[in-house]
């Protein structure tokens, strides 16, 4: 959770779009559903032209999303970066289970994926892990957080049981809530802020890209009550 292991790179501009530099692979992520309407698993959609370098709309409003169009200028944009900096240890709150998992949960995080809710919650599920079906799922559950809100802790190793992902952005699209989600940041690529300060690697991040998140530059799931269209 500390140090990329490549040359991808997300800056956030001032004002401006997140300049994404390293030849980072983008693509639609799409929230599929169980047979309950319960975010069940993650969908690859439309796969964009490779590119070294680009910029990605922050504000909500360029007419070529996902890339910036300028219009952040004439609209006056205020992207000013509010976002806790301390690392997600330090902001996370621990909730022990009775195996060697513990559940890490920094809820301000949340871009309201909702993964999360499915089989009876992440939070009761955290309870039964000495079941290895329940271990199982719980896994699978936190995992597909997007955002890293959620982070299933080994105990006993001291490390986080993280799912491999590609090094890539995610365009996340939600159709159960008939809106766009935000900015997917995998596989650990490095975010900086538009003043130079180098937030923790993560292996899991989402950007907002309604630009009406209060904890910018992260999503806080503004753009789902704002039913945001990146389309």
């Amino acid at each position: 959770m500390s140090h990329p292991k490549n040359k991808a790179r997300v800056v956030v501009s001032k004002d401006g779009p997140y300049l994404v530099t390293g030849d980072v692979p983008l693509a639609e992520q799409i929230i599929a559903t169980d047979s309950e309407g319960g975010s069940e698993s993650w969908e690859q959609g439309t796969t964009y032209k490779e590119q070294a370098s680009y910029a990605l709309c922050r504000c909500g409003r360029s007419k070529k999303k996902p890339f910036c169009d300028g219009t952040h200028s004439r609209a006056e944009f205020d992207g000013t970066e509010t976002a806790n900096r301390a690392a997600y240890r330090e902001q996370a709150a621990v909730q022990d289970g009775p195996s060697s998992l513990a559940l890490m949960d920094a809820e301000h995080l949340c871009a309201f994926a909702r993964f999360c809710d499915p089989n009876g919650q992440v939070w009761s599920q955290i309870d039964q892990t000495d079941d290895p079906a329940v271990r199982a799922t719980f896994l699978r559950q936190v995992g597909n957080c997007p955002a890293g809100r959620l982070v299933a802790w080994d105990k006993e190793s001291g490390k986080p049981v993280e799912p491999e992902l590609p090094v890539s952005i995610g365009l996340i699209e939600d159709p159960p809530q008939q809106c766009s989600g935000p900015i997917w940041l995998r596989g650990g690529i490095q975010l900086v802020s538009a003043d130079g300060f180098e937030y923790e690697v993560r292996n899991r991040m989402t950007l907002c890209r309604c630009g009406e998140s209060s904890n910018k530059p992260f999503c806080d799931g503004t753009h789902a009550s704002m039913k945001f269209k990146a389309q």
